[in-house]
């Protein structure tokens, strides 16, 4: 069956000071007129796939043979992951203002702090606290962004700031709490859209990055956005979304995250799972309950989503021993994603990473994703002679029968 179509400040701010950001020009839009959105088909109506889905099988039945095939078909991937399993988003508010409320030199004089409020949407009443350790020096710097439930957050800020990079972390919970039959700032700010709080996080990201982008001090072309668990889901869904997050780096983000559906191992989190009304329902739309234990009915997996990125860079880093976020099924969406990437020349941009342990972001981690930024960014061979491409589970049976497209 084929799926219906449908379209998709500067260092010198002084502290108190309120800047209305230029935003004309610059947004990454992720909204969707719900009002043209074409009905998709129902799970019942949806054909039956035990391997991963072809991400090149265009909606009228044609496989992409080129780079402008893929531009029509990432927009319809898009569609139908929003569709079934986000919720659509408003378009980037025209009114957001920043107020630097705190500002304070660190780390031995070499980095400055800044805690800023920002404030957006209808009468400005969605805000978001927004934490920035800034290296203090001349030049632009990339940036290292994370979404977590406060600010300052980053266990290694300090070990990253002297390798030369920016780093922010925003409270996503400030525009949607983590709570289930609980409406947020941000859905309530526009009620007329089918957002899940999955989606309201990502989106609040992308006005983070707005922000950011105001600042003289940002190299604009090297934005690292990341988030563990629940913020690894966030993380990768706001990477496939916007183009100017040039490095998507989900950290065990598990079941809705880099993790995989129709793969799963041992003990790990199920669609079933994740989805029940008691436990995350309210991450997701309504809609993706009805694919509890029917999870090859989807017409994507999550492939798709880490497809959305290419040709930018992405990393995933699991641990072995986090069963729950279903090691494993990254793995297999890793490998389900890699054909759109090497046809997009960009396969070496796709990176994967395992350690040993348990369930946390930790230093291992943090250095593994700036090292991996030194290679994207600068071509830097990391010291710690880590690779990238690293596949544990040897025995894994191959996830797809598709092939990669000849054409260019």
């Amino acid at each position: 069956m084929i799926i219906g179509q449908f379209f998709e400040g500067a260092m010198n701010q002084m502290e108190g000071l309120v800047l209305v950001l230029p935003l004309l020009g610059m947004i990454a839009c992720t909204s969707t007129n719900l009002d043209a959105v074409s009905k998709m088909p129902t799970v019942d109506e949806l054909p039956d796939i035990r391997k991963l889905p072809d991400p090149f099988l265009m909606n009228n039945g044609k496989r992409v043979k080129s780079k402008a095939d893929w531009t029509k078909r990432r927009k319809e991937i898009k569609a139908m992951m929003l569709y079934y399993q986000y919720g659509h988003m408003p378009p980037a508010p025209k009114n957001v203002t920043a107020k630097v409320l705190s500002t304070e030199t660190v780390y031995d004089e070499s980095a400055t702090k800044m805690h800023v409020l920002l404030s957006m949407g209808p009468g400005r009443k969605i805000k978001v606290n927004v934490g920035i350790i800034i290296p203090i020096g001349r030049g632009k710097f990339p940036v290292i962004l994370k979404n977590d439930s406060d600010i300052f957050k980053v266990s290694i800020a300090e070990e990253i700031v002297k390798r030369g990079y920016i780093v922010a972390d925003y409270n996503r919970t400030d525009l949607a709490p983590d709570r289930k039959a609980t409406v947020g700032s941000a859905q309530t700010a526009y009620p007329d859209y089918d957002w899940a709080t999955l989606a309201v996080w990502a989106w609040g990201g992308m006005r983070v990055i707005d922000y950011l982008l105001t600042l003289d001090v940002v190299d604009r072309k090297r934005i690292a956005f990341t988030g563990h668990s629940r913020g690894g889901k966030t993380a990768l869904l706001a990477g496939a979304l916007d183009d100017r997050i040039a490095l998507v780096a989900p950290n065990g983000s598990g079941c809705g995250g880099a993790g995989c559906y129709r793969y799963e191992g041992k003990n790990a989190e199920t669609l079933e799972n994740i989805t029940q009304p008691r436990r995350f329902s309210y991450w997701f739309h309504p809609r993706f309950r009805d694919f509890a234990d029917k999870e090859t009915k989807l017409p994507f997996d999550q492939h798709f989503l880490k497809a959305l990125v290419a040709p930018r860079a992405l990393i995933s880093v699991d641990a072995l021993g986090d069963l729950w976020a279903n090691p494993y099924g990254t793995q297999q969406s890793h490998r389900g994603a890699k054909p759109v990437f090497d046809f997009l020349c960009a396969g070496d941009k796709l990176g994967i990473y395992y350690r040993k342990g348990g369930h946390s972001q930790n230093k291992d981690d943090w250095r593994t994703l700036v090292d991996f930024a030194d290679k994207i960014f600068f071509a830097k061979v990391p010291d710690s002679g880590k690779r990238f491409d690293k596949l544990p589970f040897r025995d894994a049976p191959e996830p797809f029968s598709w092939s990669t497209p000849k054409g260019k």
